[in-house]
């Protein structure tokens, strides 16, 4: 364990804040929760209440190693964030961009094939089944026009 803070700790194209614990820290790389990250504290065997500042370069390597490749170091199947997929049937966990480019391309498919998801995504609706007669709505306000109301009674009264 180094004793000097690094304020910056670069993990799989993320810049961490050096600040935080490592749980919390690991959960900021887009993929990883804070069930997922505590996992990952445990293979490598690391210390849960410590600064990701703190940590040397042979951790870094060995959670980035976690990352990689988690059903190989032991992470079990129900933790991983892309289980039994369409077109493999495999269990994998995606991490940052990976993440992003995957789950653009799965709406995009839904869109070709016109599913009802698909459907609801390029209508620009909500997806999983939300109340849309108050909420999510965009444009123009609907609702009372008091200050109409108002001025037609103060012009009936004269």
């Amino acid at each position: 364990m180094s004793k000097e803070l690094r304020h910056i700790v670069r993990i799989h194209g993320t810049d961490l804040d050096g600040s935080q614990k490592l749980g919390f820290a690991l959960a900021k790389i887009k993929g990883v929760n804070i069930n997922v990250a505590n996992a990952i504290i445990k293979i490598t065997n690391s210390d849960p209440d410590i600064r990701i500042g703190h940590i040397n370069d042979e951790d870094v390597n060995k959670i980035e190693q976690v990352l990689k490749d988690p059903v190989k170091h032991g992470i079990p199947h129900w933790l991983l964030n892309y289980r039994r997929e369409f077109q493999t049937g495999e269990n994998t966990h995606l991490i940052g961009s990976d993440l992003v480019l995957r789950v653009k391309a799965n709406i995009d498919f839904m869109k070709k094939i016109k599913t009802r998801k698909g459907i609801r995504h390029s209508l620009g609706l909500k997806v999983r089944g939300q109340r849309t007669k108050t909420t999510g709505r965009t444009g123009r306000v609907v609702g009372v026009k008091k200050k109409r109301i108002i001025a037609m009674k103060r012009a009936e009264k004269k």
